[in-house]
């Protein structure tokens, strides 16, 4: 016959792999002691998540907060710089026109060393030949001989006359600039701190406003609690003054021996108006005392007949019970030799029981393998 490979159906590959990963996760659930027994403490969780999400919020107001004050930051450096780049440009754009108007190459000193045209506009070595210059061989020009030198040299004394002037001019130009652009600054810079100090003032003015507030706030509360002290005070005395012409004139003082009788109880007295007892009182006090204290040496000495009765038979007790505990330890003793032997022979008869069981009975012990088997699915 012809052989046919036969894929598996995916669906049924997905259910057997989610069914092995169910029982995998319900055997770590099974065999994890801690949370079987223990379980999971779902409030201290809970508290934990709360607080996560607090400090969460905290963190992210916090970082706004920075965010706003990076961003106020980032918006007074960019104005900073755009008008730095600004003064920059327009110093670069005077230094640039200078330069164009004022340095131009045909104004500089050394210009008639370097002049292209310069062999056009010298003087020609020959004018004709009616020429004054030329001698009778007619030679125009000989090694080391310049005609033109004293017209040369005036020429550039005149030159660097007039260059030495132009540079002194622009000095003067450069100097008047220098000065307008430092005024400029200066009156920027003043500007500024004008605006500064007038922020500064200002803000001074609402601190001072605020304190002065304040201050007649706090003097206000401090007038209405001196008077509420006053007040208080004033009453406390109005009080004890009444207060005192009450104990003056009460019973309390008088020592009245009517007042401290309980109209409740007439054999007490109330404890807060009672000011001593009567002599009457006190010699009934004594004689009763003094038939307590004979009463007392009677119940002495018949409690003392009675302890002496309680010895005596507590000694005969004790001899009685020394008899007894000798019988007993020899009773004891007696039966412990019994028991002993006893017990080897019982002791003979399970070793014997063992080895029997051990040698005929129990012949195939299990091994470990035989108890792995056991407990490895959670069914």
């Amino acid at each position: 016959m012809y052989k046919v490979d036969l894929s598996a159906d995916p669906k049924e590959l997905a259910a057997i792999e989610a069914r092995k990963n169910r029982e995998k996760e319900r055997q770590s659930r099974f065999f994890n002691v801690r949370n079987r027994v223990m379980g999971v403490d779902v409030e201290a969780l809970n508290s934990q998540v709360v607080e996560r999400k607090l400090r969460e919020v905290t963190e992210q107001s916090r970082d706004a907060a920075y965010g706003t004050n990076h961003v106020q930051y980032d918006l007074v450096a960019q104005m900073l710089e755009k008008e730095q780049a600004e003064r920059t440009r327009r110093l670069a754009k005077k230094i640039q026109e200078f330069r164009e108007q004022k340095q131009q190459l045909k104004n500089r000193r050394e210009f008639d060393l370097r002049d292209p045209d310069g062999l056009r506009k010298e003087f020609p070595a020959c004018l004709g030949d009616s020429d004054p210059h030329c001698g009778p061989a007619s030679l125009q020009c000989f090694s080391g001989e310049d005609l033109d030198r004293a017209t040369c040299l005036k020429m550039q004394q005149d030159q660097f006359r007039y260059s030495l002037e132009r540079q002194l001019q622009e000095q003067q130009r450069a100097r008047v600039d220098e000065k307008c652009a430092d005024m400029l600054n200066d009156q920027l810079y003043l500007g500024m701190d004008m605006r500064a100090t007038y922020l500064a003032k200002l803000e001074e003015s609402c601190r001072m406003a605020m304190m002065s507030a304040v201050a007649n706030i706090n003097k206000a509360q401090v007038a209405e609690l001196a008077e509420w002290q006053r007040r208080e005070h004033q009453r406390e005395q109005e009080a004890n003054l009444v207060d005192i012409q009450n104990q003056i004139t009460s019973d309390l003082l008088t020592e009245n021996p009517q007042v401290a009788q309980n109209p409740l109880a007439p054999h007490r007295v109330l404890p807060y108006c009672w000011k001593g007892m009567t002599p009457e009182q006190r010699a009934a006090i004594r004689k009763v005392q003094q038939m307590q204290r004979y009463e007392k040496e009677a119940q002495c000495q018949a409690e003392q007949a009675l302890d002496a009765q309680w010895e005596s038979q507590t000694m005969l007790s004790a001899q009685a019970a020394m008899e007894l505990e000798q019988q007993e330890r020899e009773l004891c003793a007696e039966f412990r030799r019994g028991l002993g032997s006893f017990n080897q022979q019982l002791a003979k008869e399970q070793k014997a029981q063992q080895n029997y069981l051990n040698s005929i009975i129990y012949t195939n012990q299990p091994t470990t393998q035989y108890h792995l088997q056991f407990n490895t699915s959670s069914r």
